[in-house]
């Protein structure tokens, strides 16, 4: 079984095909990276959706699971980006609503931009010292020419 930590949960709140690219600061985060894709003074995460998901974004009817975290180890390299159990997990309760995504976002300091093409904005963080998630970008609109 796969599952996120409460760190990389917001990673997910979005619908299950939405595109979205992610960039975080981390210790190795120069400030000149952080400045051009995050802004000055503007936190330390953002995420980037395109106008075509937004409707999607702010009606969807998100549910979680929560689940034993004694029962899972982290998975992925360099750093883990998933959980995952290799006996069943039975989860502590049935799912539970996730909540406004909007409100969730600014709650948690999180810059939520709404782009027309999110591959500008990959391409220009795929060079930079951020962290970085790019998720369903399959889905995305095509790159601009």
């Amino acid at each position: 079984m796969w599952a996120v930590s409460a760190e990389r949960c917001p990673d997910y709140w979005f619908p299950r095909q939405c595109p979205r690219a992610m960039a975080w600061t981390t210790p190795s985060t120069t400030d000149d990276d952080r400045d051009r894709i995050i802004g000055p003074g503007c936190g330390e995460r953002v995420h980037a959706i395109e106008y075509g998901w937004l409707d999607a974004f702010l009606t969807v009817r998100l549910y979680a699971y929560r689940l034993p975290a004694e029962k899972f180890v982290p998975f992925g390299e360099p750093v883990p980006t998933a959980m995952v159990a290799t006996e069943p997990v039975e989860p502590l309760g049935p799912p539970e609503p996730v909540g406004n995504l909007l409100r969730l976002h600014e709650e948690a300091g999180i810059q939520l931009r709404v782009l027309d093409n999110l591959w500008p904005f990959w391409d220009a963080l795929t060079t930079t010292s951020l962290g970085r998630s790019g998720i369903r970008l399959r889905n995305a609109r095509p790159r601009p020419v």
